[in-house]
């Protein structure tokens, strides 16, 4: 039996997976377009407040992904490349496998938590780790230096909380249903949409979009069902046996 996991002030590793989980502080932030450039349903700006929490360092890879389902579905095979071609729904499937192997709660971040990690905790960064657009090619993989195709997770600057790969590469999964008036409806604490339409929030853009949308508060969407070669996912990881995001679809 694995040890209790315990919250504390440093990474953990998943003793199944090697998975690396980064701790995130939790505190209060304005999430959305804080720089007046996005889109109109990135606003209307406004105050979020989250509990602590583990988010992946990197996005989850094929070499993960095999350990937990025994196949890989990815387009460009790598194991250190992030897994693609999985739909939400396949995403599930690997969470539900992933807790029973190893008696823990990981689960899809919410909007609120992946921005508020994407922004180094919060900070008004436009992109994970920088506001340059002139500097992203440091830190992000997207259409303008991945020659058109996925990288290997890890490979760029990490943003200020030592998070990968937050800003391009993979498009990421969220575990809300994508509503375009969500900000208007969102409660301070800990928020989450789970009605307003039967499509899934994505996040982060990927090595084959412009930077704009790999903006930290640019809002994507796809069908459950939908899957494709750029689009992956990373996870949170829960130190308790709350139930209050996981929903049954």
């Amino acid at each position: 039996m694995y040890n209790h996991f315990v919250t504390t002030q440093k990474d953990y590793i998943c003793p199944v997976t090697d998975m690396e989980f980064v701790f995130v502080k939790g505190g209060c932030y304005h999430m959305g377009d804080v720089f007046g450039e996005g889109e109109v349903e990135e606003r209307p700006v406004h105050k979020v407040c989250l509990d602590d929490f583990y988010i992946g360092k990197y996005p989850v890879t094929q070499k993960e992904w095999v350990k937990v389902m025994e196949n890989n579905p990815s387009l460009t095979h790598g194991l250190n490349y992030p897994v693609e071609e999985v739909s939400w729904y396949d995403v599930r499937d690997f969470i539900s496998r992933l807790n029973a192997q190893t008696q823990k709660k990981h689960r899809l971040p919410t909007e609120a938590e992946w921005e508020y990690a994407c922004r180094s905790g919060g900070k008004d960064e436009n992109w994970a780790g920088t506001n340059d657009e002139e500097n992203l090619g440091e830190y992000a993989w997207h259409d303008g230096n991945s020659e058109m195709m996925p990288h290997p997770v890890g490979q760029k600057k990490p943003n200020g909380l030592g998070i990968y790969d937050m800003s391009g590469n993979v498009w990421e999964w969220i575990e809300d249903v994508y509503d375009e008036n969500a900000y208007s409806k969102h409660s301070v604490n800990r928020p989450i949409c789970i009605r307003g339409s039967c499509n899934r929030v994505m996040r982060g853009g990927s090595w084959r979009t412009f930077p704009k949308f790999a903006r930290s508060s640019y809002r994507s969407l796809n069908a459950p069902d939908f899957k494709d070669f750029h689009i992956g996912f990373r996870l949170v990881l829960e130190d308790n046996l709350l139930d209050f995001l996981l929903i049954n679809v």
